[in-house]
Formats: C-alpha cells, sequence, structure tokens
C-alpha cells in the first residue's frame, strides 16, 4: 500500500565463543578477498570459488548452533574479507561473539566477556555471483584427526609442492616426489576407531594428486574448530573435506579442491 513502511531486513546471531567464526573468517579468507554471506531463519551459508578456480569453499552454520539467532526476514551482507578478519581475530577466547545488521549499511561486532567492545564495519557493493557445488560421485572417504593430517603434510610437503592421495580398503598411502627425492606417509585403518585414520571406507581403489600449498592453508584456517576431517575423492577427482564448526556442531565447512592435471 502507499506510504506503508517496509519493514528492513535484519538479524542477530552471537556465538558463545570465537573459535567458530575464526575458523569461518580464516577459511573464506585464504580463497577471496571479498564474501557475501546469506542469512535467512535456517542459519548463514557462504559459497565461492577462488579467481583461479582450483578451489571452493562451501560454509553451512545452522540457526541451532547459536547461542542466540534472531532473522524474520533473509539478508545477505558483503565485506572485505581481510578488515572483518582483522576484527574478528580481536576476539579473546571467552570472548561471546554477537553480529548484527538492522536495515544499515553496516555491520555490527560486538565482543563480551566483561569487557565489552563494539565495531561498526562498512558493507560493500557484492559482485559476487552464484557458485554451484559440483556434482560428484565418490569411490573412497575416509576420516583423519586434524593433527594428523597437518602432520602428514608437513612432511610430504618437505620433499613436494603435490601430494598424491591413495586408498584401498585398508589403508590411505599419501606421497610427494621432487627435485630432491620422495616421500610416503601410511595411514592404517583402526579396528576400534581410534588413532589417526578414524574411518576408512573405498569401494575401489582411488588415487589422486592435489596442491599443498592450499591443503596447508586450508587446514590450518578451517582445522581450528574441528578435531578431524573427513575427505572424499575419486581417481583424478576433486577432493572434498568437511571440517565440522565445533565438536556437537551441526555447522559445516567444506572445500573443493581440484586434482593436478598431470599426474
Amino acid at each position: 500500500m502507499p506510504g506503508e513502511a517496509t519493514k528492513p531486513s535484519g538479524f542477530l546471531a552471537r556465538s558463545q565463543t570465537p573459535s567458530e567464526w575464526k575458523a569461518v573468517t580464516a577459511s573464506i579468507q585464504t580463497l577471496v578477498e571479498e564474501a557475501t554471506f546469506d542469512v535467512t531463519p535456517d542459519g548463514i551459508t557462504f559459497r565461492a570459488m577462488d579467481p583461479s578456480h582450483v578451489a571452493l569453499v562451501d560454509l553451512f552454520w545452522p540457526s541451532e548452533d547459536f547461542q542466540k539467532f534472531t532473522c524474520e526476514k533473509s539478508d545477505r551482507f558483503t565485506v572485505r574479507m581481510e578488515d572483518f578478519a582483522k576484527l574478528i581475530r580481536r576476539a579473546e577466547s571467552k570472548d561471546s561473539i554477537e553480529i548484527s545488521r538492522e536495515g544499515t549499511e553496516s555491520l555490527n561486532i560486538k565482543l563480551s566477556n566483561g569487557y565489552k567492545r563494539d565495531f561498526e564495519l562498512h558493507l560493500i557493493e557484492s559482485a559476487q555471483s552464484n557458485t554451484p557445488l559440483p556434482k560428484l560421485n565418490f569411490d573412497a572417504n575416509f576420516v583423519t584427526t586434524e593433527p594428523a593430517f597437518d602432520r602428514v603434510l608437513n612432511d610430504v610437503s618437505a620433499i613436494s609442492n603435490h601430494i598424491s592421495i591413495e586408498t584401498d580398503k585398508t589403508k590411505v598411502l599419501f606421497s610427494g616426489k621432487g627435485d630432491t627425492g620422495k616421500a610416503s606417509v601410511v595411514l592404517e585403518k583402526s579396528e576400534t576407531g581410534k588413532g589417526d585414520l578414524t574411518d576408512l571406507s573405498a569401494q575401489k581403489e582411488a588415487k589422486s594428486t592435489y596442491s599443498i600449498e592450499y591443503l596447508l592453508k586450508i587446514t590450518k584456517a578451517a582445522g581450528s574448530a574441528s578435531d578431524t576431517i573427513k575427505f572424499e575423492y575419486s581417481s583424478k577427482m576433486p577432493l572434498r573435506m568437511e571440517f565440522k564448526l565445533g565438536e556437537n556442531s551441526k555447522g559445516k565447512i567444506q572445500f573443493y579442491l581440484a586434482p593436478r592435471v598431470q599426474e
């Protein structure tokens, strides 16, 4: 109706600890400089591909994971990730983080644990287009602890810039080769579900090669909030990595990493 006020879109999301937001912002910042987040009553989502089209990040953070979450009308906001992450990193380990917007061109960020800090971050125009998820069938999947995979990457990176992942029904072989030689690490399936390789399933043997540089950045960023990492892939196909946003969280950050074309 003419003259009827339109209710501005807005939301409020408060997390009890900063670890989730730190993992989210660090993960996205590894791939893109600007990010557009979508906020609905169901939660917060984000998806984008890096400029070289080697990696894709996909965030799903459900509303039930937050200490407090309100969103009556779907909203979206775009930020420069360097500026956003810088403010999130100001949070100390026991701080709660409250992020909100109420129909303005700024994002409000409140850090609080007795010592309260309020920040207002100017939003920017979104130039991001929709990024569809790749449709993939995976022949193998396995789960490692985050520290174990970090060790694997650092060991293989001493020799090579790329890492080959080879899976059968009992083990996962990580290997790399370079001008100075070769490196390999084997993680074997545990019958108890404990140890470095906590789960393994292979419909058939699979082998593919990926960039260690990307994997190191991704694991360092997203692994801070997740004790384990789930991997899914097929021979010479993209690798999907899944990190949980905390032990009991239904939220997750997924990465898709393109394989190295030349084996």
